[in-house]
């Protein structure tokens, strides 16, 4: 081969290299230039609106922040919403076509328990991560390869509730519950674990979503020898057993369950919410933390951003969205990339977060990461929450 040839072959070659790193260039930059997409279903109207609203309305809040500070690896942020109405085939279908029609790269919703499960099969056959905002045990336990939960769970409440019954020195406990998947799911869960507190349930009635009075089930347990009385539900089922509960003259101390963490749960009770306790986040009461308590900076924040924006009442539901999002955004960050599987490494990896619902700290065996800790056990007293000194196992 002569020098001429060479000299061709050379040019011809760096011609063609030329050519293929513009092309990855340019494919690496159309890349960078897709959003990266978070897709949600969300329980924005219907029965469980208490839920989706404030949780759409933190992911919007929030994505716009992100977007403004230059977004997630130089990337912007495109999130994806639908309200399933608290429908479970809803939500199925939205996320269906979220996973397969918009292509998201992770999925940030399921307002209930019942929706979330729904969706559950789809993501761990699509093998896309899905950190869920609902509430009862079994969306992390058995722990799925792919899903995620941010709140505490039925059996937390459940445990902490006890443990401030024992603390004040009674064992016998009645239980009323509605008909959802949580309301089902916490009932089951305070069954399993009341022995463990020394707890008698000493009556178990229920009742249906579209109840307006439960004077009916008070009464029996008024005859009861009950000691206290814990709601397990959501919604605004627990503010009418609230309202029918000093009806029927009930004296007794009365629970309810995380799943009624707002002023609107407060609202809707009226005067008879007076000393009903419940396990809660710190956000609601994010105005009288200990200055040193190293969730207060978080949840203050939030709450400010929040009722700024909306001129209304922070909840906890939209706090698990928040604490949902900054932890996928965090994972790919951690990731470097959106690919799935290494966001969902990440996440199950993460450690020391510190959220409006507690320090999360996830495991391979444990996908909420949250412990006893996280939860404060609340009181209402002249119509606002107050936090409970020493109530049982913090």
């Amino acid at each position: 081969m002569n020098q001429t040839r060479i000299s061709r072959f050379a040019r011809k070659a760096c011609t063609t290299a030329l050519a293929a790193a513009a092309v990855f260039a340019g494919s690496a930059l159309a890349q960078q230039a897709e959003p990266i997409r978070i897709g949600a279903f969300l329980s924005v109207t219907g029965p469980a609106a208490f839920l989706g609203d404030p949780e759409l309305k933190t992911l919007e809040l929030y994505v716009d922040r992100i977007n403004a500070e230059g977004g997630v690896l130089g990337r912007k942020v495109q999130l994806i919403a639908y309200d399933d109405s608290g429908d479970a085939e809803k939500a199925r279908t939205f996320a269906k076509r979220l996973i397969e029609q918009d292509k998201v790269d992770v999925i940030v919703g399921g307002s209930t328990t019942g929706t979330t499960m729904a969706a559950v099969p789809l993501a761990e056959q699509a093998a896309t991560p899905f950190v869920s905002l609902a509430g009862a045990v079994v969306i992390v336990e058995p722990v799925k390869k792919w899903v995620f939960k941010t709140p505490h769970t039925d059996r937390m409440a459940c445990e902490k509730i006890f443990g401030d019954v024992q603390s004040r020195k009674m064992t016998k406990v009645a239980l009323i519950s509605g008909s959802g998947g949580f309301d089902k799911s916490m009932r089951a869960e305070c069954l399993t674990v009341a022995k463990k507190y020394g707890i008698e349930i000493v009556a178990d009635e229920t009742y249906g979503a579209a109840d307006t009075d439960m004077t009916a089930q008070l009464t029996k347990i008024k005859a009861s020898t009950a000691q206290a009385v814990l709601n397990a539900g959501f919604g605004q089922g627990p503010a009418i057993v609230t309202r029918n509960f000093r009806q029927v003259g009930l004296a007794l101390p009365l629970y309810q369950s995380h799943g009624v963490a707002s002023r609107e749960y407060v609202k809707l009770s009226g005067a008879a919410a007076e000393g009903v306790r419940l396990p809660a986040a710190a956000l609601l009461v994010s105005d009288i933390l200990p200055a040193n308590d190293p969730q207060k900076p978080v949840v203050v924040a939030y709450r400010k951003a929040y009722e700024d924006k909306f001129k209304s009442d922070v909840s906890t539901f939209g706090g698990h969205a928040y604490d949902g999002l900054m932890l996928v955004v965090n994972a790919i960050k951690a990731a470097k990339s959106t690919d799935k599987a290494k966001v969902r490494d990440a996440l199950e990896a993460t450690k020391g977060y510190v959220g409006t619902g507690g320090v999360v700290n996830m495991a391979a065996g444990d996908h909420m990461g949250l412990d006893q800790s996280a939860f404060r056990m609340l009181e209402v007293k002249d119509g606002a929450w107050t936090l409970v000194k020493q109530a049982g196992p913090q």
